[in-house]
């Protein structure tokens, strides 16, 4: 098997780059090793990318509060029963 000439880097530019477009890591990986290239190095720059593109990630401190209300047809607010596992246990 040949070893293509392009570097770490450059590979993983190309898979952050097409991982941004939606495709997917594993038909990333299979093109490149189908074009010869190393698969040790395939997956190498794969990790690298998928570690750059996690620290570029925002990061949340806290999950979001999601309240449900339900309305009646004339727009009222209708009360609802907690579940009798809630009940029970207090929450």
């Amino acid at each position: 098997m040949t070893n293509r000439r392009g570097s770490k880097e450059q590979l993983a530019e190309y898979f952050k780059k097409n991982l941004k477009k939606g495709y997917t890591p594993d038909s990333l990986k299979w093109a490149l090793i189908s074009q010869s290239y190393s698969r040790v190095i395939v997956e190498e720059a794969l990790n690298d990318a998928q570690k750059e593109m996690a620290k570029e990630a925002p990061i949340f401190k806290e999950k979001p509060l999601i309240n449900y209300h339900a309305y009646d047809k004339e727009g009222k607010l209708v009360e609802t029963k907690k579940p009798w596992w809630k009940r029970i246990f207090g929450l």
